[in-house]
């Protein structure tokens, strides 16, 4: 199996979907919105993706919670990962109410993922503060004492279901204005403040094994001239080699915007691949994951063909999905997070927070 997670058209595989999905360089795919109508289409779609390649591809999907939860129909409403620390910090909850409720949320997207056969998503986020348009709420909270603690019980939700996690935007995304998906954000902070928002993947590195990481497509020039997704210095030096990170490697989508300084297409998966990245997320514009793929063709197989490290990110399970809402335990998380929804959208809306 190659490096490559690709995207698909829409709600089943057409023709070209299917070819892509055979070529050996593809290790997975990524769901989106588009992909999904209800429980049964997508259980549907999963089937074909299975059937299309003789490898067990890896299929992911953003689904944190919030404004980005790609399954909604049938699926629990995941809460924003800002709502925990807030409404303890308006009285709602105490701390260990808040864990216990990230916890749920983490075991709940999870289970309910996998009972469709998904292997995995992009979560948690674990960029520090709200003010950054492709962040916001998206941010367990701006102090990495309490970001650690709600993030970690997360991270132990979903691996009590059986999923790995994927820790994100390395190392900090939260301290800048823009969105990456749109422009290239450059850090100009000083290399303390810089290295004071990535403790939080230091100590979840140790604390909560994390599986994999994905770097973000942002410049921090105290340290490097190249965006974090496709340095040696980052995902090498600081990564590997300083927080002895042994999991895998994802590249953020090279579509993206932030990724553009790295050159075109083909010139964006050398980079990451050559920083260090184990996997390449190449979306929403076929086209350039056609020039990628072509380009890996080209490569030396030792350079292409490295992603048994898809693998290590499978998930082992055959939960039933209409066994799964009918347990207790199911019915007792989900109804607390509908109840964490509801106050959260009473408060939020009304400003109290």
């Amino acid at each position: 199996m190659g490096p490559l997670i690709v995207d698909i058209e829409g709600l089943s595989l057409t023709l070209e979907d299917k070819a892509l999905l055979q070529n050996p360089l593809v290790a997975g795919v990524i769901l989106f919105s588009r992909n999904f109508s209800d429980p049964k289409q997508l259980s549907s779609l999963i089937s074909e993706i299975r059937a299309a390649s003789p490898e067990r591809l890896l299929i992911s999907v953003d689904h944190e919670g919030g404004r980005v939860q790609r399954f909604k129909h049938g699926f629990t409403q995941i809460p924003p990962a800002q709502s925990y620390a807030a409404l303890y910090e308006l009285g709602l909850y105490d701390f260990a109410k808040a864990n216990s409720l990230a916890f749920d949320a983490g075991w709940l997207l999870a289970m309910e993922l996998m009972a469709f056969d998904i292997d995995l998503s992009y979560a948690p986020v674990l960029d520090l503060g709200h003010g950054c348009a492709a962040i916001g709420t998206r941010a367990f909270h701006h102090d990495p004492n309490i970001a650690i603690k709600i993030a970690a019980s997360m991270i132990n939700g979903m691996h009590a279901a059986g999923m790995k996690t994927v820790g994100k935007h390395f190392p900090g995304h939260g301290a800048v204005l823009a969105d990456s998906h749109k422009t290239v954000p450059i850090d100009k902070r000083d290399r303390s403040e810089i290295v004071h928002d990535m403790q939080i993947f230091a100590d979840l590195i140790t604390k909560c094994k994390l599986d994999a990481i994905m770097p973000a497509h942002v410049i921090y020039p105290a340290f490097d001239d190249k965006p974090a997704s496709g340095s040696y210095y980052w995902l090498q030096t600081v990564l590997r080699e300083q927080l002895q990170f042994k999991g895998v490697i994802f590249s953020d989508d090279l579509s993206m915007e932030g990724a553009a300084i790295l050159g075109s297409y083909t010139e964006r998966a050398r980079a990451a691949l050559s920083a260090g990245c184990d996997l390449l997320l190449a979306c929403n514009n076929r086209s350039g994951t056609l020039a990628i793929l072509e380009h890996l063709m080209m490569m030396d197989a030792k350079q292409s063909l490295i992603s048994s490290k898809a693998k290590q990110l499978l998930q082992n399970s055959d939960i039933n999905y209409s066994t799964l809402i009918k347990s207790d335990e199911w019915q007792t998380r989900h109804n607390n997070l509908v109840k964490l929804n509801q106050q959260w959208a009473d408060n939020y809306a009304s400003g109290s927070y």
